[in-house]
C-alpha cells in the first residue's frame, strides 16, 4: 500500500512514500480487514497466551541463533561495518519475521487514519507519526503538500474528504507535481528505505561503542584490571557476550 507524497528522513536517510497511493478511505483500510471470513478461530485465554510465548520465543531463538555465527565490527564509522550489521540485521528480520523500520511505519499509518474521513486530518496525523518516529521533512514536502490542500479546498469552498474521487484525483495530480519538484520517484522507494535501515544501523552501533566504551571504563578502574592494556572496541567479539 502506498501513501500520499512524503520524505521523512533519519539521520540524514530518506523514507520516501511515492504519490501513486491513494488517500481514499477505503485504501488505507489494512487487508487483514477484508481476510475476515478466512481469519482463524477465536482462541481461548491460555492457548492464545501460549502461542504468543512460543512465537516470541521462536524469534528470539532465531534471532540469537543468527547474531551467533556473524563478526560484527562495533565501528560505526566504518561503511563496511554498518553495512554488514545492516544486512545481518535484516537477515534476522527475514528469518524471524519481524518488521523493518519502514514497515513499522507503514503499519503506523494504516492503524491510525484507517478511519480518518477527511484528507487534511489524514495529513496531520501523518506528521505527528512522522515527529514520533523521529524522522525529518528535511526537504519540506509536508508544507507543499498541505498547500496543494489549501488551494483545493478553497476551490471546493468545503473540506476534502477522503471518499471524494474527483476532489482527490485533483489533489494526488498537485502531489504528482510537488514529487517531481523534489526529485522523488516512486521507483527509488527501494534505495530510500536502504539508506533509512542503514541510517539505523549506524546509529545502533554507536550505541554498541558507547555501551562498551562504558563498560571499558568501568572495568579499568577496578583494582585488578589496573595493569591490563586499553582495549580497542573494534577488537571486541559481540558472540562472546551472547
Amino acid at each position: 500500500m502506498a501513501l500520499a507524497p512524503r520524505l521523512f528522513s533519519k539521520s540524514k536517510s530518506k523514507l520516501v512514500y511515492g504519490s501513486q497511493v491513494l488517500l481514499q478511505k477505503e485504501y488505507a483500510v489494512p487487508v487483514r480487514h477484508f481476510a475476515k471470513e478466512s481469519a482463524p478461530p477465536a482462541l481461548k485465554g491460555d492457548t492464545m497466551l501460549k502461542n504468543i510465548f512460543v512465537e516470541l520465543k521462536n524469534k528470539y531463538e532465531t534471532a540469537i541463533g543468527l547474531l551467533k555465527k556473524e563478526k560484527i565490527t562495533i565501528d560505526p564509522d566504518d561503511p563496511a561495518a554498518v553495512s554488514h550489521y545492516a544486512n545481518v540485521m535484516k537477515t534476522i528480520r527475514e528469518k524471524a519475521n519481524l518488521s523493518s523500520e519502514s514497515q513499522h511505519i507503514q503499519e503506523s499509518i494504516e492503524t491510525q487514519t484507517a478511519d480518518i474521513p477527511d484528507a487534511r486530518t489524514y495529513l496531520l496525523t501523518l506528521k505527528e507519526i512522522r515527529i514520533k518516529s523521529g524522522l525529518a521533512d528535511d526537504l519540506g514536502a509536508e508544507a507543499l503538500m498541505i498547500e496543494a490542500l489549501d488551494k483545493i479546498e478553497k476551490d471546493l469552498k468545503k473540506p476534502l474528504l477522503r471518499n471524494d474521487k474527483k476532489g482527490m484525483d485533483i489533489l494526488l495530480a498537485e502531489f504528482d507535481k510537488i514529487n517531481k519538484k523534489l526529485g522523488i520517484r516512486e521507483e527509488d522507494l527501494p534505495k530510500y528505505e536502504e539508506k533509512l535501515e542503514l541510517s539505523i544501523a549506524k546509529a545502533q552501533l554507536e550505541e554498541l561503542k558507547k555501551d562498551a566504551l562504558e563498560a571499558i571504563e568501568t572495568q579499568s578502574k577496578r583494582e585488578e584490571f589496573k595493569d591490563e592494556g586499553t582495549v580497542d572496541v573494534k577488537s571486541l567479539d559481540v558472540r562472546n557476550f551472547i
